[in-house]
């Protein structure tokens, strides 16, 4: 019995340190993504992010591996600019945590109840990143990426850096993947 009832404790537990990277992306519909196969990174948009110097460095490290593994390369001369701005935000997520037992259902239990309720804080942040043609100076793709972030140990931060570019640029380029 005691088992069943930090069941829910358990679970919420669970759900809430595994949250997920929720991406959206939107393209130009005319563009000719076969055409392009090198890149290089926009600085003056890149400058604009307001993120510390490190985090830059760790999504623009990210940016390049992915872009890379799709048989990409960084030029001097690209047919795509990177460009990459973020959000952040706070979010609070309530949990009402009651349950227990009463009239019609065991009447031993009558009078047992557990309640209360966990409020959970966490850090959101939003990770654009516009890819442009460098001829004609339009964005062509933009990706997405909203998950909570990780501040406090660096390693596990670069790791979900990765991995919220890694889903991102999944969607590159449009059609990539197949849902």
């Amino acid at each position: 019995m005691k088992t069943l009832k930090l069941l829910p404790l358990f679970l919420l537990f669970v759900f809430s340190s595994c949250s997920t990277v929720r991406v959206a992306t939107d393209f130009d519909k005319e563009a000719n993504f076969n055409n392009y196969s090198s890149f290089a990174f926009f600085k003056p948009g890149i400058d604009k992010a307001e993120i510390s110097d490190l985090d830059k460095k760790r999504i623009l490290r990210a940016i390049e591996a992915e872009l890379s593994a799709k048989g990409m390369s960084k030029s001097e001369s690209p047919d795509l600019l990177v460009s990459i701005f973020t959000k952040e935000r706070e979010r609070v997520d309530v949990y009402n945590n009651s349950f227990g037992y009463g009239w019609g259902w065991n009447p031993w239990y009558y009078g047992s109840y557990y309640g209360g309720s966990h409020v959970a804080r966490s850090t959101e942040g939003t990770l654009y990143i516009d890819l442009i043609d460098a001829k004609t100076n339009n964005l062509v793709w933009q990706g997405m990426g909203s998950a909570d972030l990780v501040t406090s140990d660096m390693e596990r931060k670069e790791e979900r850096i990765r991995e919220i570019v890694s889903k991102i640029l999944a969607e590159y380029p449009p059609g990539a993947m197949k849902k």
